[in-house]
């Protein structure tokens, strides 16, 4: 019937097929929903990247209308758009030369900002070049407080991440892995590389071209992942806007 639409007159259309007035238009309006729904949610797929899943989709698209998760899941399947990011595991490597107490003891929950911090360095193999990043998280909201890109795994780049801290409160835990640059369980931050390599790199190899390159995506995701990315266990709010309302 749309084919006809101008040409010929709803009324003789919905005479000529069989069909009632109100169920045309009923599912037109159905049809024109429909048609909104897929515009927006393609929209922010590729706002963002195509690095939010369905969850989170559905989140932003509620800010603005009234959806269903499950309809929002099988749009973004049908048209491809789910997330097509995979976080790969990390491989272990090095060796421990130093035990020391476990403070933490997996207890990655905090209460308030800067009071458990944990910190990695991971590899960048990208590039010309291997580089290294120098991490450190505030396990409170997830924010990157600190980090360095460096040339070399060593004493330096650890002691420049920890000097680009801001001023700590006393009983402030820092924790690491037991690894070889450190003196092996530390999730968050070694989640927080993965999705790094995961939703830049891996995604988009063209990335990795130079080592300015390297520097300016990484510079570039841990802006974005401070500021506005957002995470379903921090209200579906970044890591900086969920410290705000914590905090405000």
């Amino acid at each position: 019937m749309d084919s006809y639409k101008g040409v010929l007159s709803v009324t003789w259309l919905c005479h000529y097929f069989g069909v009632a007035r109100s169920t045309y238009y009923r599912w037109a309006k159905k049809e024109d929903i429909e048609d909104i729904r897929i515009k927006m949610i393609q929209q922010l797929c590729k706002e963002n990247k195509f690095t939010y899943g369905y969850r989170k989709i559905t989140f932003l698209l509620r800010k603005k209308i009234i959806i269903n998760h499950k309809v929002v899941q099988r749009i973004m399947q049908k048209y491809g758009w789910s997330c097509k990011v995979k976080i790969k595991k990390k491989q272990r490597l090095g060796s421990i030369y130093f035990k020391t107490s476990n403070v933490i003891d997996r207890d990655f929950s905090s209460s308030k900002p800067l009071e458990k911090l944990t910190t990695d360095i991971t590899y960048l193999d990208y590039g010309p070049k291997r580089l290294y990043l120098s991490s450190i998280m505030d396990l409170f909201n997830g924010e990157i407080l600190s980090y360095t890109i460096s040339e070399k795994q060593d004493i330096s780049c650890v002691l420049d991440t920890l000097n680009k801290l801001p001023k700590l409160p006393d009983k402030c835990i820092l924790h690491s892995d037991q690894g070889s640059v450190y003196t092996s369980d530390n999730a968050p931050i070694e989640s927080f590389h993965s999705i790094l390599k995961a939703e830049t790199f891996s995604l988009h190899p063209e990335l990795g071209s130079s080592t300015i390159s390297v520097i300016e995506t990484v510079q570039n995701f841990i802006n974005y992942y401070n500021k506005e990315r957002i995470q379903q266990k921090y209200d579906y709010l970044s890591p900086v806007e969920y410290r705000k309302k914590v905090i405000a």
